[in-house]
């Protein structure tokens, strides 16, 4: 009896690593198990694709804001220089002024071109910012109508 006890062991290790005896599985649970495990990689799939994609939307929108911030930042470049030589410009202009009411006159004249310059100036880097926003938001906004529409 001991022998059989023994190759019944012998039997259940070579059946199992864990010296545990050899049961059947119901078909009923290893179909579930198995449709679990599809699923699971069937999610895993999806995620990994979506992962894919948002990385590709934060690639292509970091690409346009710089391009964006780059523009914007040369154009502040391109209007620091024009007034800056406009500012020099008026000092030469003022260093020929002969009476009060000449200084008076293209002080005047100067701040108002001066206003209308920097209203300007202001308003083109507004639409610039506005601009780069909206092409900044553009593939943010596709990417989600399009993850929107997959859900449903």
């Amino acid at each position: 009896m001991t022998q059989n006890i023994a190759q019944g062991k012998a039997a259940n290790s070579a059946a199992s690593p864990f010296g545990l005896p050899k049961m059947e599985v119901p078909a009923e649970f290893r179909e579930a198990a198995d449709k679990g495990i599809a699923h699971a990689r069937d999610t895993c799939e999806k995620a990994k694709v979506a992962s894919e994609e948002a990385a590709n939307l934060l690639e292509n929108t970091y690409t346009t804001v710089a391009r964006g911030a780059t523009n914007y930042n040369l154009k502040v470049i391109e209007i620091a220089r024009t007034n800056t030589r406009a500012a020099f410009d008026y000092v030469h202009k003022l260093l020929g002024v002969k009476s009060p009411s000449e200084f008076v006159e293209l002080s005047t004249a100067h701040v108002r071109k001066q206003f209308d310059v920097v209203a300007a100036q202001n308003k083109e880097l507004c639409m610039l910012a506005q601009k780069v926003a909206t092409e900044a938001a553009e593939p943010i906004k596709a990417g989600m109508s399009k993850a929107f529409n997959k859900a449903t």
